[in-house]
């Protein structure tokens, strides 16, 4: 099983999880995109382990909605990954790790500018 078909399936659980905003791709996918390279699971690092091909380690790197509390959007973006990983690929997920790259800009309300 690729690394870019479990990064996927934990990208798609990643964003799916309430208080995210987006993943952040990093200057690497960056350049990729530039050149015309295809890139999947975005914002995502798969690590397999070499004496268990069961079992896989996952990095996720978002950038949570502004008013979510970090930890909280951190814990459920695990049990999310971990969850939709095993059921979809049968793997072993050892370890789900968060690293919140950021927050995103507060967005102002235009009615509240217009008055």
């Amino acid at each position: 099983m690729s690394q870019g078909f479990v990064a996927q399936y934990a990208a798609e659980a990643s964003l799916a999880t309430e208080g995210v905003e987006r993943l952040d791709h990093g200057l690497v996918v960056s350049l990729k995109d530039a050149i015309g390279v295809g890139h999947e699971g975005r914002g995502v690092r798969v690590s397999f382990r070499r004496d268990r091909p069961d079992a896989v380690a996952i990095t996720v790197y978002p950038i949570v909605k502004f008013g979510y509390v970090m930890p909280d959007v951190a814990w459920s973006i695990q049990e999310h990954v971990k969850e939709e990983v095993e059921l979809y690929t049968g793997l072993n997920v050892e370890a789900v790790n968060v690293h919140v790259m950021g927050v995103s800009d507060i967005v102002p309300d235009v009615g509240a500018l217009e008055e």
